[in-house]
């Protein structure tokens, strides 16, 4: 049985697969139904995203800011319910696109409207990272080792920290500089976010074929699927981070 590697995808664990086997003469998890279904969500997030790029356009800003925040918490919960009722995922992996879909096309387009083709661009590189990673993973340029995931996973984990620190100082009026500055040292912290944020895929890739590997049930595609996603999406809004950043410079 292939051995799981850590991983710093909250949905991804070392017991996701348990009790998610299929049985018996049941079709199975494969590498290409993930890949499939990976495609589905993300053109289902392009679409819903849609809806709110052409609010921004031609709503005031709190309209656009109400769609984000409450579809924003509407898709944490579906996460949540995703991660805990994995058999869900069918359903629950596409309403979670679509939910994100509407806090990306919002947030892009409010962006775009400040420093034009912005979003196209980030969307570019997202999905130009996404190719070369998934190519350097297929021909084993780039192996999951547990080395790699040690250092992913906690390169992740004090990420996560400083955005929580950062959040609770917004509270009190103040911000971590070096996240929001746009100088030298603030794009450098960005750059290095991002990077973290695409190893991630990594080992996303490794546990979608280590479920394809141990005959997962079908339906974990979708949750294969879902993981790819969360992770993409973070790595979306860090390069809309980073570049503008770069704008405001």
């Amino acid at each position: 049985m292939p051995r799981l590697l850590r991983t710093s995808n909250l949905a991804l664990n070392s017991k996701t697969f348990d009790g998610h086997h299929a049985v018996a003469d049941e079709a199975a998890m494969t590498l290409q139904g993930t890949v499939n279904k990976t495609g589905i969500l993300l053109v289902v997030a392009f679409l819903s995203s849609a809806w709110t790029w052409g609010l921004a356009r031609s709503q005031p800003p709190e309209a656009v800011l109400s769609w984000i925040l409450g579809a924003g918490f509407a898709g944490f919960l579906v996460a949540l319910l995703t991660v805990a009722r994995k058999d869900l995922s069918p359903l629950t992996a596409p309403s979670y696109a679509v939910l994100e879909g509407l806090v990306m096309g919002g947030v892009s387009s409010l962006l775009d409207i400040r420093f034009p083709g912005i979003a196209i661009h980030a969307v570019g590189l997202t999905f130009g990272t996404l190719a070369v990673l998934l190519l350097a993973y297929a021909t084993g340029l780039v192996r999951a080792n547990e080395k790699l995931a040690t250092g992913i996973v906690a390169a992740t984990g004090a990420i996560a920290v400083v955005y929580v620190v950062d959040l609770g100082l917004r509270f009190f009026g103040r911000q971590v500089p070096l996240i929001n500055d746009a100088g030298p040292w603030g794009i450098g912290v960005s750059l290095l976010i991002v990077a973290v944020a695409a190893l991630n895929l990594i080992l996303d890739f490794d546990f979608v074929r280590t479920g394809a590997d141990e005959h997962a049930a079908k339906y974990m595609e979708w949750y294969g699927a879902f993981a790819i996603l969360v992770t993409l999406i973070w790595l979306y809004f860090e390069v809309l981070r980073l570049l503008a950043k770069i704008r405001r410079r």
